[in-house]
Order: structure tokens, then sequence, then C-alpha cells
């Protein structure tokens, strides 16, 4: 019987998105010159991906609710209702908004108050679009930059003092109120925060401009989202939290894991993206989207943060483990050299995507790019037949 399947994503174009990478990697000629943000392989209802089933394209939310255990596996079909986690790749040129993911207890306090007071779920300023909660690991394809976390309290007084505008919010730090820095920042009449961040942003094209800084700078990053012209006001308070935040480098194949209440924003870089199955996203700036900085504020975790960058802890002499604090999800990259082949047992269903090489499941060939869907419950054969990387999804025990 049949366990392996080639599975097909859907691309979403968001103009934030690169045009090269992801078309690169799948083969698919970019024609339109189309911004191809990001590669969903899951079975979310807005963009479920599909199987190639004998009998046609089926449609991978629907072959779950047909048929749950055969899919999903009996404890995860009994946990969950459906697939509990989104798999995605990103091609990020322009930065992402700052933003935070509620706790599950807190999702579903919110949408339910949000269903309460008649809330449209399609509405634009609607926060919470689902009862679920949004933790979520990345691993690097390339070099990938983001924000993440508060700057520990030394280095964040430190950052304070060296920039003339922020020195008047050193006492409303005081060393270790992160929620009152934040908060005060937050709530400034846009007069006020404009008058902060107005010479800031002068003084950052001119440092760019001198080749002062770097991109471990947030001089950089804060002039590269008002790189076309900095407006006479109105200016976005999320450039306030470029600074105040951790400005990270993650190399090729490691990662780092972000779970509720951590202010973070994706800066620049191709990755992997492997999250709960959720929209809830609350917004603090640098974004056309709704911001909603009281509701914000009451999901913050307002404590220093000492990223932990994810290297991979070795299952066996193939296969790499990312930790995933969560039961909703798990992430292991497994390398095979040409010629060599690899057996995996699942758990549940497990999404394999293969970034380089090529290799053959059951007869069925997945090159760069490909991924295979691999049935619940079964002993699968991987075979090389070129020097092959992989990512593999997989619900935990």
């Amino acid at each position: 019987m049949q366990k392996a399947y080639k599975l097909q994503g859907k691309h979403r174009h968001y103009d934030w998105g690169g045009k090269t990478f992801i078309p690169n990697l799948m083969g698919v000629e970019n024609v339109n010159h189309l911004p191809y943000a990001e590669y969903w392989m899951g079975a979310h209802p807005s963009a479920s991906a599909t199987i190639n089933m004998e009998e046609g394209a089926r449609a991978l939310i629907t072959l779950i609710q047909d048929n749950p255990v055969l899919w999903l596996g009996k404890e995860t079909a009994h946990l969950f209702d459906s697939l509990p986690y989104l798999y995605k790749i990103l091609d990020v040129r322009d930065m992402l908004s700052i933003q935070v993911h509620p706790s599950k207890e807190n999702a579903v306090i919110g949408f339910n108050a949000e269903e309460k007071s008649g809330i449209p779920i399609d509405a634009t300023n609607r926060n919470y679009k689902d009862k679920n909660h949004k933790p979520e690991v990345m691993v690097a394809l390339s070099d990938f930059w983001l924000l993440h976390g508060f700057l520990p309290p030394d280095i964040l007084e430190e950052r304070l003092n060296s920039y003339f505008y922020f020195r008047p919010l050193i006492n409303e730090f005081r060393g270790v109120d992160y929620q009152n820095l934040y908060s005060f920042f937050m709530q400034l009449p846009l007069e006020a925060s404009d008058s902060i961040l107005k010479p800031l942003l002068i003084e950052a094209a001119e440092a760019v401009k001198r080749g002062t800084v770097t991109k471990k700078d947030p001089h950089w990053w804060a002039h590269k989202y008002y790189a076309e012209g900095i407006p006479a006001k109105n200016i976005d308070k999320g450039i306030f939290s470029i600074y105040i935040l951790n400005i990270v480098n993650i190399p090729k194949y490691q990662g780092i894991f972000q779970g509720a209440g951590l202010l973070h924003a994706y800066l620049e870089g191709q990755n992997i993206e492997l999250m709960a199955n959720s929209d809830n996203v609350l917004r603090g700036g640098l974004t056309p989207k709704h911001v909603d900085v009281k509701e914000l504020l009451q999901h913050v975790t307002f404590v220093p943060t000492y990223p932990a960058i994810l290297k991979g802890a070795s299952l066996n002499s193939h296969e790499l483990d990312f930790a995933c604090p969560v039961p909703d999800f798990g992430l292991t990259k497994i390398a095979i050299l040409q010629g060599d082949s690899y057996t995996i047992s699942t758990h549940s269903l497990e999404l394999l995507l293969v970034i380089e090489g090529e290799i053959s499941i059951e007869g069925i060939i997945f090159k760069a790019g490909e991924c295979a869907a691999l049935q619940a419950n079964s002993s699968i054969e991987i075979k090389a037949s070129l020097p092959s990387v992989m990512f593999k999804s997989y619900v935990p025990k």
C-alpha cells in the first residue's frame, strides 16, 4: 500500500517577498516577476496543499477530514482536529512587522471576545482569527537576520545612552523596567514620537551613506525601512523596536525557536518556518496592516531575551533534531550521501522537504524544492541519487 505521496503546496505572493529564491529552488519560471514570499505546505483552511493521488490531486485538508487516523495517526487525530502545524518556505526581501503571538489560553479569550463583539472574522481590524497559539521554529536557508526579544538590561541601557534622541527614555527604563519603557514609547502622541524618530532616521541615513554601520547596527535596518525617504510626520513607531530588540544573525542550516509573548520580526533572508496552524498575530509596527498597541501590550513578555541559536542535536549520523518545546510540531534535518539510503518510521503525518539533491521514495523521485507527504505509522526508506539535504516536519509522540 502506498505510503508516500508528492505534495503540492501553495505560493503566496506578498509584497515583501523576493522574486528569485523560491522560483529557483522549485524550478518555477517567474515570467510575471511576482514576489514569491512564502510557500505553504500543510492543511491550512485558506490554502491547503494538495496530494497527487492515482485519481488526481486531492486537498490535504479533505483527505485528513475523510480519514484522520490514516493520515495523522491515532494519537495525533485524538489530540488535534487536523494537521496541527503549517510548514513554509520564506523569502524575506523587505522586513516583516514587529509582532507577538498570544498563548493558547489568551487566544481563546481573545477570539471569544471578538466573536461576542461582532467583529467579522475577515475584518482588517480583527486580531484573533482562531483559538490557537502560534509558536514557531525557523531554520535559515541563507544568511538570515531577525529581531528576537528585548536586549539584556545593560546593553539596552547602553543603547539608549548612545543615541542622543533616546536619552530621555532612560528614566522610563530605570535599568530593568521593559514594560514601562516600551509601553511609554508606544503610547506617545505621534508628534512626540516623531520628534525622537525623525532626527534618528536622518542620522541613520547619513551613517549608511558614510558606510560606518553594518547589518549588526540598528541604524542599518531603520534606514532600510525608510530607504525611499523619511516621512515628514507619522513615522512608524515600530522603528523604536529595531533599537531595543536583539538583532540576530543566523547562519545557513541553523535556527531559532520563538514562543508566545516574544516580540520579534524577520528582517532579511530565506528560511523554512514551522508553526502551529494559526493566523493570530498582534502587530507593533513596520507594517501597513492593523496595529493594536493596547492589545499587543497585554501579550508581550517584558523580560530580556538571550537568543539561543539551534544547531541541531544529533539523533544519529544522518539526522539532527531542532528542539521545539511544544506538542504541535517537531523539525529535523536529514542528510544522506549519494547512493546511500535511510529509513524513518513515522508516528504522525510527516512532510519531507528536499532542499538539496535528489531522492526517491517508493519509486517516486523528489528533487530540490519538492515535498513528500508520508502517512502515519509507516516505515519509509529514502534513497539518495545525489548528496541530499531534507527537513522533516512531524508531530511529537
